[in-house]
Order: C-alpha cells, then structure tokens, then sequence
C-alpha cells in the first residue's frame, strides 16, 4: 500500500484515478478545486480532502504545509490539476499573482509542489512523482513567458505543458540515485472531461485509455528506477526538442525559481 497525493482529484482523469487507486488498496490524499466534488469523491474512496487553488502560490504552498503537518512521508505525487484550453475565444487571464493562468496552474503549481514535498518523498526507499502532461506541446518564448502579445488559450496550455516536461526531466536529473523517480505522459488525447467540455472539443480517446497509462506510471512495479521519461500512453516516446537543450531548460527553470520565490 502507498500513501498518493493526486491534484485535480475532484473530475475527469483525477477522480477516476482516485477511484482506481482506492480499490487497490492505497492511502489517498485528495486535492481537489471545487469542495463539493472534493468531498464526494473522498467519500467514495476514503481519502483525505485537501482544497486549494493552485493558481494561487500561496495556497499552494499552505497545501503542501498541510501535507506535512499530516504525514511524514509520501510515496508518490501525480500532478494532476490542469487548466485546458478555455472557451474558444476566450481572453488571457492573470493570477493574482500577476502570472499567466495556464502558467500558473499546468507548470508552477506542479513545480512548486514537488520541491516543497521532496522531503516526504525522500524518506521512504522509493518513491515517485508523476507529472500529467500533454502530447500537445508548443516552443516556450521566454521572451514572452505570459503571452501578453499574440494570446492563444491552445497555445498558452500547450506551452505550459512543455514546461511541465522540462522540469520533469530537470528534477529526474537532480535526484538520480535518491530512489525518487520523475516521468511524465500524454495518457490519451481528448478524453471526454470538463476541460475537453469547455473547449468545444470532440472526444478521440476514453477515460479509461487515460486512466490505464497514468495507474501504470503510478504503481507498476516495472517501471521502478525509471526516471527522466516521457510516455504517450503506454509508450517512451520523445517530445520537442526545446526540452533536450540544457541551457534552454536551465534558463527556464531560473524564470520559475524566480517566479515562484523558491
């Protein structure tokens, strides 16, 4: 049994893996948006219900503050919370910490979680994080981080969740050999969620296509030692070429210390 913290626990692919983790036997830590939702599905699968806002760095950090104070380890964090595309049409929006919301929520959240929880993650002899990303990935101009010229909500969601993949490789990189692994996937395309809902999106790929790949990455005794990887699906695939070019990634992550404070 594992102690799991799952972000974005309240619909879509988070509330589904949730309940697929419940059944398994594993202690689950839920976050969750929406308090209602968040509540139901502790319910049903007899977690620990923890809301915040992830666009907002100081709730996430009274979340990972949480965590600690209820536990001392953590044997696995899926970074799961995501804001989509948004309506078509739809204006760029700032945090209230003057961020860039797709930003904010798909890469700093997860970023910023993840470090404050490595001391959990680091006490047991193995342990993983488990970034949710996405196959849908564009060039980051770190010149205009926020997109405050040319907005696009497609292109601000896909950017952020290259990001994602750089730092998911730049932490694999920072704690080889610590026991604490860091993969990320596309778990399927299009599934039929709230986010695909919002933005007016036909569904390509079920629930459970998404749920399968994500449970593996989570659990499958196969995939111990694996780190620094990127899946589609199932499958080690590679992902633009942004995210292999070292100055490009550390230059990134120095824009995220800074932006975060950490």
């Amino acid at each position: 049994m594992a102690r799991v913290l799952v972000t974005g626990a309240s619909d879509g692919l988070g509330r589904a893996l949730a309940l697929a983790l419940a059944a398994q036997g594993h202690e689950l830590v839920l976050h969750g948006r929406h308090p209602e939702r968040l509540a139901e599905v502790a319910q049903a699968t007899g977690a620990v219900a923890l809301q915040a806002d992830l666009a907002d760095q100081a709730a996430t950090r009274r979340l990972a503050a949480e965590v600690a104070d209820r536990y001392d380890t953590l044997d696995v964090l899926v970074n799961n919370a995501a804001v989509g595309f948004g309506a078509p049409g739809a204006p760029r929006e700032l945090t209230g910490d003057g961020i860039e919301l797709r930003l904010a929520v798909n890469y700093l959240a997860p970023y910023l979680l993840s470090r404050l929880l490595l001391p959990m993650l680091r006490k047991p002899a193995r342990a993983r994080i488990v970034n949710v990303a996405s196959i849908g990935q564009a060039d980051i101009d770190l010149d205009d981080l926020m997109m405050a010229h040319g907005y696009d909500g497609i292109r601000a969601y896909r950017r952020a969740k290259l990001a994602m993949i750089c730092d998911t490789f730049d932490l694999a990189a920072q704690l080889a050999g610590t026991g604490v692994t860091v993969n990320c996937l596309h778990p399927a395309t299009l599934m039929p969620t709230t986010l695909v809902k919002v933005a007016q999106f036909a569904p390509v790929s079920t629930l459970e296509q998404g749920l399968r790949a994500t449970l593996r990455l989570v659990v499958d005794p196969a995939l111990d030692g694996v780190t620094g990887a990127y899946f589609d699906g199932e499958r080690e695939e590679r992902v633009r070429a942004q995210a292999y070019d070292p100055a490009f990634r550390a230059a990134l992550a120095a824009r995220a210390a800074a932006l975060t404070d950490s």
